[in-house]
């Protein structure tokens, strides 16, 4: 895994840069459910908003020599600049100390070795410009926390205030075991989905689907509650094990019909798994460095939203299809529960995604 990974060198900076732009483009290309993607907005946010912030933070987070905390309070700066609202302190929480790592100078060490000792070398300081980031974004459901609440100043340094959390925040768990999740599932899951000839998007939405599937997701946890949280895993991972049964994941007929029902029920009820998203953005930044991955459109122009568009005719005529199907969807399944969506709409036939293969 070890293709693209940054060593010293004048290319580094570009290259990290690229991929954080890139594993975020690439997660809102892929359908999953309960975001915010191409297929389906929601959540009162759009897709622009979400380009335009991964072109807003690329550049903060692949700048060489600055601490993570600076990182990411810049980062949800520069967010809060060009979408007006929180859509991506989770991404921007787990990418810090990656490009951090990806830009450490020595050369050929692991990437997961590199951010261990990034993570073990974090301070005080990383904590309240942490703290100060998380209190600008102002993430829905943020609560009050027994101790190292981030209103108030921080006594211990960023790894150990995460550690306090981990076992009711899934972003914390990633500080405090090194990104186990995003190293010894994401990426595996990603991985083995591209070998077995899936598009990028297709193993974006694999791996979001896997983590819905395999954790309740604690963004869903923190606005509805433990219980709410969990039947969306259940039902996750329910879809996930008929999903699979194919030789890739989304082969399966009627994959993006049932992905698209999934989501919008989700939507219908206000439920938006953010956390597995900002999970899947990890993942797809690990692979872009390996690889592994396609770069997307590079540098960023200035009018960004033009960057998500298909460029091929037939893409754009799918996107439209799939826009107005899964509007049609919606009044087939408004007064339905999540288990009987698929009886109510079987008979529809709905059109291929954009990353679908012929």
């Amino acid at each position: 895994m070890s293709a693209l990974l940054p060593t010293p060198g004048r290319h580094c900076r570009t290259l990290v840069e690229e991929a954080v732009f890139t594993a975020c483009r690439l997660e809102l290309m892929a359908l999953k459910p309960g975001n915010v993607h191409i297929h389906a907005e929601g959540h009162g946010m759009t897709v622009a908003q979400f380009l335009d912030s991964a072109a807003a933070i690329a550049p903060i987070l692949a700048t060489p020599g600055r601490r993570v905390g600076e990182a990411i309070l810049r980062a949800v700066e520069a967010t809060q600049g060009v979408a007006g609202c929180n859509t991506n302190l989770g991404i921007v929480l787990l990418l810090a100390p990656l490009a951090g790592a990806a830009l450490c100078r020595d050369k050929g060490e692991p990437l997961r070795l590199r951010l261990a000792r990034v993570l073990d070398g974090l301070g005080v300081a990383d904590a309240t410009d942490a703290f100060a980031a998380i209190r600008l974004a102002l993430p829905a459901g943020l609560g009050e926390a027994p101790q190292h609440d981030v209103a108030e100043a921080p006594r211990i340094d960023l790894r150990a205030a995460m550690a306090t959390a981990a076992d009711r925040d899934l972003i914390a768990r990633q500080y405090a075991t090194a990104f186990a999740d995003v190293f010894t599932f994401g990426v595996a899951r990603g991985r083995s989905a591209l070998r077995r000839g899936a598009s990028a998007a297709e193993a974006a939405s694999a791996i979001h689907l896997g983590f819905m599937a395999l954790h309740p997701d604690t963004h869903i946890a923190r606005k509805h509650g433990a219980a709410a949280a969990e039947r969306v895993r259940d039902q996750a991972f329910r879809l996930e094990r008929r999903l699979s049964t194919g030789p890739t994941f989304g082969s399966h007929a009627g994959a993006a019909r049932r992905l698209l029902a999934f989501d919008r029920a989700l939507k219908r009820r206000g439920l938006n798994p953010g956390t597995s998203a900002d999970l899947t953005v990890a993942c797809l930044f690990v692979l872009r460095l390996a690889g592994e991955l396609p770069a997307g459109p590079w540098p960023p122009e200035n009018n960004r939203r033009n960057l998500i568009e298909p460029t091929i005719a037939r893409d754009a005529q799918c996107l439209r299809s799939t826009r107005l199907w899964s509007a049609k969807l919606w009044w087939a399944t408004a007064t339905k529960s999540p288990t009987s969506i698929s009886s109510s709409v079987r008979a529809a036939v709905p059109p291929k995604p954009p990353s679908a293969r012929p």
